[in-house]
């Protein structure tokens, strides 16, 4: 069986495997204080260009999510949201279980923009019975997209605009920033997202890590306090020092764009051979994932065979799958599933 269904299904690089191997008998302070911990903060910073950034080390992006959301918001505050993003639709409900209501805004090609925003605070601004309302205070978006689409430089520029405007908080979840930092036309820098958001992570779980996120907050206002809001979210992990070893073993030697790089490569051949064979994307990308529009007999005929994600019917008979490479993905796995598609293609 070969894996499309997702961007985590393999362990980890051997580079980061090798760093904890190599790291069993070491004794460090725990809960992030540690020397790696604050050498791999280092490196984001420099990567960022950017001292004055508080980087903490969190495990997963759920976990990053709520923590940074619940912390950032007052009781009466919710988060604007494209209505296909990963806190909506996707996370059991993680930050509406803290209370905060996720406030969605419909999307395009699983994306949101500034006009939006600002239609959607003006109209909560005019009524004259907003406080009977959920105030907006956050706009959260993901770099690459759910749909694997990305946020161009100039998007990012008038969306962080929109928010300076209203006072809203920008937070862009970055669980596959890599795959969105390497993609073929992407503009977007470690650099401006430090400069126009006030929060995002670098995602390091679907990036070659074996668990992990890099939370990476500009805003002194959100700064302040963070280590209690990671401890009372059950973020704070004893061993913290195995989050910042993984972090280096990716950040050596540029790992981390490389391997994601390969990722959006493999995409790219796979969208090439659906396109040579007929078939149409239900969403344009270039990142690692891919969402082709099939008949329902060949996702038949090929599902013994690899896993991908079933997605909307777009007919009686054809339905829009994805199929997600990863930093893992070699050139002979997606050969096998060009090679299959072919095959079944009548």
């Amino acid at each position: 069986m070969r894996y499309f269904h997702n961007d985590y299904n393999a362990m980890c690089h051997p580079a980061v495997l090798k760093k904890m191997q190599d790291a069993e008998k070491i004794s460090m302070p725990g809960y992030g204080t540690d020397e790696i911990c604050r050498k791999a903060a280092e490196r984001v910073r420099a990567l960022c260009n950017n001292q004055s950034l508080a980087v903490h080390f969190l495990v997963g992006g759920t976990q990053a999510n709520m923590t940074v959301i619940d912390g950032a918001l007052r009781a009466h505050q919710g988060v604007l949201s494209a209505d296909s993003g990963h806190i909506n639709v996707h996370e059991t409900g993680a930050v509406e279980a803290t209370g905060h209501k996720v406030l969605t805004l419909p999307a395009t090609d699983g994306k949101i923009n500034a006009a939006q925003v600002m239609a959607y605070m003006e109209n909560h601004l005019s009524d004259g019975d907003k406080e009977h309302t959920v105030q907006p205070k956050m706009v959260y978006i993901s770099q690459s997209t759910e749909w694997g689409t990305t946020y161009n430089l100039q998007e990012l520029k008038e969306l962080s605009a929109a928010c300076k405007k209203y006072g809203l908080y920008l937070f862009a979840d970055g669980a596959r920033l890599g795959y969105a930092l390497t993609a073929k036309d992407c503009d977007v820098t470690l650099e401006d997202l430090a400069r126009l958001t006030d929060v995002f992570y670098i995602g390091l779980t679907k990036c070659g890590a074996l668990f992990g996120e890099a939370v990476v907050i500009s805003n002194p206002a959100l700064q302040e306090d963070f280590r209690y809001v990671i401890k009372q979210h059950g973020g704070m992990l004893a061993k913290g020092w195995l989050l910042g070893l993984q972090f280096e073993g990716l950040f050596e030697n540029d790992l981390y764009f490389e391997i994601t790089r390969n990722a959006n490569k493999q995409a790219d051949k796979l969208r090439q051979t659906l396109e040579e064979l007929g078939y149409k994307l239900y969403i344009p990308g270039k990142t690692n994932q891919v969402f082709p529009i099939l008949p329902a007999a060949l996702l038949d005929s090929i599902s013994g065979e690899v896993t991908f994600s079933p997605m909307d019917w777009v007919d009686e008979h054809h339905r829009a799958v994805r199929f997600c490479t990863s930093w893992a993905t070699t050139e002979e796995d997606v050969n096998f599933l060009c090679q299959l598609l072919m095959k079944h293609t009548k």
